[in-house]
């Protein structure tokens, strides 16, 4: 009897932990609200170019520098830690980017960017969060002011950090090699959202293993021997070579991959020639190949020399001149740790209900958020969606078919409100609860 009597006390005073951590949790989320929404728009307003978001650095290190953090500036660019001692515990990493896209914004909003930035090469564009990374900075702050507010909730260290040039990947590794995990607490856990334009705001997507795909760009340089067009049988048309190629290209993922095993090899340029009456002697190719695993990277890579070397020794080229294939690096797969996922999508339940934290596809987008669960230290990462649609289009979609305007779309920005409630409430509580698990 004295068991079951102590097993009902348990749970009535986790249940009562529970509801007060949401009503806490839900009290600074409305008290910061209105501040926040002006901070979105002020990132909204003046984005900057992946590389060179200093001003985007500095405003989002101050905001944080004032909840207590001890930040450390300049890691790995415009990047920056902040850092939240308060007790033994686990040690917790939440993640946010700072660049934005060069797009001119169409959004119509009364606090559209106008901006136009000189890139490194000095021309000049204009500049758009058209990738939701200012709701991104605001939800990450909005989480870092309920969890330094709720202190007595927790025990551990909180690691927030601010990652430059997510867009043009490379920023992950910028911080890492700037001593991201030797200067600073090794995390047991790593958390990050990206916006979603498919998701109605108030919800949430998870996926546990693949989540987005790794991302390689790969530059093929096909040889031949230009002439005359009139004399195509004097020349070796490395344009006919190239055409062969983007066909047989399409076997590798069709053929040679595992039907089960996703992948992608799209080409996206094709460049030679002058002018009409003249075989080249070169073509450039861009491709861009998508994968989940490392094994199917490598298989993709040889059999995209492979195909080209055999194309190309059937049209009587000798091996030095064969094609060039060259990747331009790769943004490794976002695959998500279950354990810390299915944890964190529990907490999400139990703030937002069942209903409103969904199970979702891997896409094959890439994030280098990834490059922090690929190091010797081998952190645990989770990345979910953080839904973005407005009820009232979100309905005109479903019942009429309606296009929502996707990411990085001139057009695209989130219903503030309900996302970035949603954003803070979730991630608290499930920053909350892994502290204290």
């Amino acid at each position: 009897m004295s068991s079951i009597y102590y097993t009902m006390a348990a749970l009535f005073f986790c249940a009562v932990s529970h509801a007060q951590s949401v009503e806490q949790i839900d009290g600074k989320i409305a008290g910061n609200l209105k501040e926040h929404e002006l901070i979105y728009q002020h990132f909204h307003r003046y984005p900057e170019l992946s590389f060179m978001e200093f001003k985007t650095s500095e405003k989002l290190s101050d905001e944080l520098e004032k909840l207590g953090f001890k930040v450390t500036r300049n890691v790995g660019g415009n990047g920056f830690v902040g850092l939240m001692k308060n007790g033994p515990g686990p040690v917790m990493m939440i993640r946010t980017d700072l660049d934005a896209l060069p797009l001119e914004e169409k959004t119509g909003l009364p606090f559209a960017s106008k901006v136009i930035m000189s890139d490194a090469d000095g021309v000049e564009m204009p500049v758009m969060q058209a990738c939701g990374h200012d709701m991104h900075m605001t939800v990450w702050l909005g989480t870092a002011k309920v969890l330094a507010a709720l202190k007595r909730e927790w025990k551990g260290t909180l690691m927030m950090i601010a990652q430059q040039a997510e867009e043009k990947s490379g920023g992950a590794d910028a911080m890492i090699a700037d001593g991201l995990f030797t200067r600073f607490p090794v995390p047991d856990y790593a958390l990050a959202y990206h916006v979603s334009a498919e998701l109605p705001a108030g919800s949430i997507g998870f996926r546990a293993g693949p989540f987005l795909a790794g991302v390689s760009s790969v530059d093929v340089t096909v040889h031949g021997i230009g002439g005359h067009g009139a004399l195509p049988h004097r020349a070796v048309d490395p344009v006919v070579l190239a055409s062969r190629m983007v066909l047989a290209y399409q076997t590798i993922p069709s053929r040679e991959i595992n039907p089960l095993t996703p992948s992608v090899v799209t080409v996206g340029s094709i460049h030679g020639g002058t002018v009409h009456n003249i075989i080249p002697d070169e073509v450039r190719m861009q491709l861009t190949v998508r994968y989940y695993d490392d094994e199917t990277y490598e298989h993709i890579m040889s059999s995209l020399q492979r195909i080209g070397d055999g194309i190309a020794g059937s049209a009587g080229l000798p091996e030095k001149m064969f094609p060039e294939v060259h990747s331009l690096g790769q943004t490794p797969p976002v695959i998500n740790n279950e354990e810390l996922t299915m944890n964190a999508v529990a907490s999400f339940r139990s703030i937002l209900g069942t209903e409103q934290v969904i199970e979702v596809e891997p896409l094959t987008a890439g994030e280098d958020f990834a490059r922090y669960g690929r190091t010797a230290e081998k952190v645990p990462i989770a990345m979910f969606w953080l839904g973005t649609v407005s009820p009232e289009d979100y309905a005109a979609y479903l019942d009429h078919g309606k296009e929502l305007p996707g990411l990085h779309n001139p057009e695209f920005y989130p219903d503030f409100v309900p996302t970035y409630k949603t954003g803070v409430r979730a991630m608290a509580k499930a920053a909350i609860d892994l502290f204290n698990k």
